[in-house]
């Protein structure tokens, strides 16, 4: 329909937003215009009048506006930024007299690990160096099983601990303090890893700090523990259609399929020299280690008695890269079971890991497997990403089998498929695979629910599948409608199962974890091209290996507990079980726990005694989280609001735990600031992660497309064509001779 020229046209803008397409721009690709139709009307030597009325039709009616969820809206009004000033690296404000620096952040973060409890202190100080009064605004990640459980707002040399509250309380008493001119402070739970601080009245010159503690467990895999520290959050995708609503401060509107965007989407700068971190982590691990390491910083370790002292061998690192420690046992010092205990108003609340005995002369499983390997090539995963998840798929491609099947599905904005169908791992199938991932590109928007679907569909006729299906679902999770994921994920998995692969430096581990526990698989999070083969072959020997599988917990007959997970989930290579519980009294002595399953070795079982006498401070508060994940998940799948809404309230307010519906206060009781100042509300940005192009994002907005405006266009543009068609048969039929 569009000619050569507008083709070109098109392909040098999409040049100039960062991308390096490797696919030919073809004309028919082009999406017509309503400047070009009109060009098409005057070439069909229509008559004045009907190109005027189109004309006039076009000019008056409404233009297609830019989706107000684009990256570098102006927070707290729909004013808009352009991309050279995002890029400056620092949030840009536009007052009378232009645009300014808003207000700064540095974080401070203290970590403390007790055998595999985490207790986490994050910092944040607030700087503002504009010359009015303000309220700064800052979404921030943390890890998905965070248990934020204690705030302090620190003025000087005065601190103001933080209530915990029900959330519209805790916002009445925010916005009253606020309004009053007193400083305040309000965190809020966006998401299970996502949260945010606002900060009201900050004074020009003025700095304020916000103390946030959360409680965590170390993970365990192959021998290795190992922590996350999120530093900076990838843009999340928005889809759906606006809804006009705004309860944030966010670059993207709210939508019908994620109510809450504007809260969940912070404005992203790629550099700037006020966004720095400082850590200081000690590991009390009770066994002597055999290293501690970093994946991605370096570190500093100093040995301390039977502690290790871990800090950034530099001052003020850049928060664009999420912080990973690892640390392991010397050999045959790991533990095979581990229980931690503390009581509350009578009630001993257990953390409990249990090992299984690694049988690595287990043979791998020799039933065919039908493998579908997604990955994310949507504008998110542009840059380093995207070659991360590349050789990720190239290094799963190469552990095929010729026994096996497969199939590759990648996904932005729609899904394709390399075959209609799962093919069979031969040579030549398997060369035109790796040409196909060698030609993959970034580009559009993260529709992740169409690829779940497909890759998860089974067989129509109901017959049980000669293969075992495996979905490899290599992405960076940044969507913000995970709550509708979970729930495509645990409606269509049926016998399949689903490994997630978190790509880049600051992946949603939320979705990552949270996923393939639905999908009852495993997880992996590769971050640098260095770790790509050590964590593939990882993953590959999980995907071979037999699982423990159909694991059974019990607890004594008169001993009443409320576990977590309340189904154990399948186990690979390496894996443990952990177990959060309740308990209705104390244990008897001699009360045992066992734990029973089946692996490729047979039946397999383990009893731990149940000794609560030792404390472990956070452990409660651990299982309150937990609790917290379950009722929201029953939420989730359709139980009563009200009913879930008063129990999460009820178990928040008894672990003081930030949550869906609770939230963190701290009010200075002093006015600070003049009943005649104003006060202007700023989003403090985040870093944007390392090695993802600021420009592919802008290029293309993480958020709902304008899908309507093309459908109008491409309307319009179809009804043009109609009436040149009629005009050609006319302008044939007056000539007298039949159209060719």
């Amino acid at each position: 329909m569009c000619d050569d020229a507008a083709g070109k046209s098109r392909h040098e803008q999409s040049s100039s937003i960062g991308f390096r397409r490797r696919r030919s721009w073809h004309p028919r690709t082009a999406q017509p215009t309503p400047a070009r139709c009109l060009e098409l009307l005057r070439r069909a030597y229509l008559g004045r009048r009907l190109a005027g009325l189109l004309v006039v039709a076009i000019i008056s009616g409404p233009a297609p506006a830019a989706p107000e969820s684009e990256i570098g809206s102006a927070p707290g009004a729909h004013e808009r930024a352009t991309p050279e000033q995002i890029q400056s690296g620092s949030l840009l404000l536009r007052m009378r007299s232009g645009y300014r620096i808003a207000t700064r952040i540095n974080s401070d973060v203290a970590i403390v690990v007790s055998g595999i409890t985490v207790r986490a202190t994050l910092k944040q100080e607030f700087r503002n160096d504009g010359a009015e009064w303000v309220e700064g605004v800052y979404v921030f990640p943390l890890p998905d099983g965070a248990a934020v459980d204690r705030m302090r707002l620190r003025v000087g040399e005065r601190f103001i601990e933080g209530e915990i509250r029900e959330k519209h309380k805790a916002k009445a008493e925010y916005e009253k303090a606020k309004a009053e001119g007193k400083r305040a402070s309000l965190v809020n739970q966006q998401r299970a890893n996502l949260f945010t601080t606002a900060v009201a009245n900050i004074g020009p010159g003025q700095t304020v700090s916000i103390e946030i503690e959360y409680l965590d467990t170390a993970r365990y895999d192959e021998g290795t523990f190992s922590l996350r520290f999120p530093m900076t959050m990838t843009p999340r995708y928005i889809p759906g259609h606006a809804t006009g609503d705004r309860k944030g401060s966010g670059w993207s509107a709210d939508t019908h399929r994620v109510p809450d965007a504007s809260l969940i989407t912070p404005p992203a700068v790629t550099a700037s020299a006020d966004h720095r971190v400082a850590l200081h982590a000690v590991i009390d691990s009770g066994l002597p280690l055999e290293f501690v390491a970093s994946r991605y910083h370096p570190i500093n370790v100093d040995e301390v008695g039977d502690r290790y002292e871990v800090r950034f061998a530099q001052s003020g690192v850049a928060m664009d890269h999420d912080f990973e420690l690892i640390w392991r046992a010397v050999k045959d010092g790991a533990p095979r079971a581990r229980l931690f205990a503390e009581t509350i108003d009578d009630q001993p609340h257990l953390l409990i890991m249990l090992v299984p005995p690694t049988d690595d002369a287990a043979p791998a499983v020799v039933l065919p497997r039908d493998l579908v390997f997604v990955i994310d090539t949507s504008g998110s995963m542009h840059g380093t990403s995207l070659e991360q998840a590349k050789r990720a798929l190239h290094l799963a491609i190469d552990g095929l089998r010729p026994v096996d099947r497969f199939n590759i599905i990648q996904f932005n904005s729609v899904t394709r498929s390399l075959y209609s169908h799962s093919v069979t791992a031969d040579a030549a199938n398997l060369a035109v695979a790796r040409q196909y991932v060698n030609a993959l590109t970034a580009n559009g928007g993260t529709e992740m629910r169409p690829a779940l679907e497909r890759a998860l569909t089974t067989n129509a006729d109901g017959k049980k599948p000669s293969h075992l299906r495996q979905v490899i679902f290599i992405t960076d999770g940044s969507v913000g409608n995970e709550s509708e994921l979970f729930n495509v994920i645990e409606r269509r998995l049926g016998e399949a199962r689903l490994f997630t692969v978190g790509i880049g430096s600051a992946p949603n581990g939320w979705f990552m974890h949270k996923a393939a526990a639905a999908g009852r698989g495993t997880y992996v999070f590769i971050s640098a091209l260095h770790e790509v083969e050590e964590k593939m072959d990882r993953l590959v020997r999980k995907l071979e290996r037999p699982q423990v599988t159909d694991i059974v917990v019990e607890w004594p007959s008169d001993l009443e507990a409320l576990p977590y997970p309340e189904t154990v989930p399948d186990l690979y290579a390496g894996e443990p079980v952990v177990i959060k519980a309740r308990l209705a009294r104390s244990p008897r002595a001699g009360d045992q726990l066992v734990i029973r399953g089946r692996s490729s070795s047979g039946d397999w079982g383990v009893e731990l005694g149940l000794d609560v006498n030792r404390s472990s401070p956070g452990t409660a508060a651990v299982w309150g989280r937990a609790h917290i994940a379950s009722l929201v998940d029953r939420e989730r799948r359709g139980a009563e609001p009200a009913a879930v809404r008063q129990a999460i309230v009820a178990t928040a307010l008894r672990y003081h735990l930030v949550s869906k519906y609770t939230s963190l206060v701290a009010v200075d009781k002093t006015p600070v600031r003049p009943a005649a100042a104003g006060i202007r509300k700023e989003q403090v940005p985040n870093l944007l992660p390392h090695g993802q192009s600021h420009r592919a994002i802008l290029g293309f907005p993480a958020t709902a497309t304008n899908a309507p405006a093309l459908r109008r266009t491409g309307s319009l543009c179809l009804l043009l064509s109609t009436l040149l068609l009629f005009n050609r048969v006319w302008t044939v039929r007056g000539r007298g001779r039949a159209p060719d």
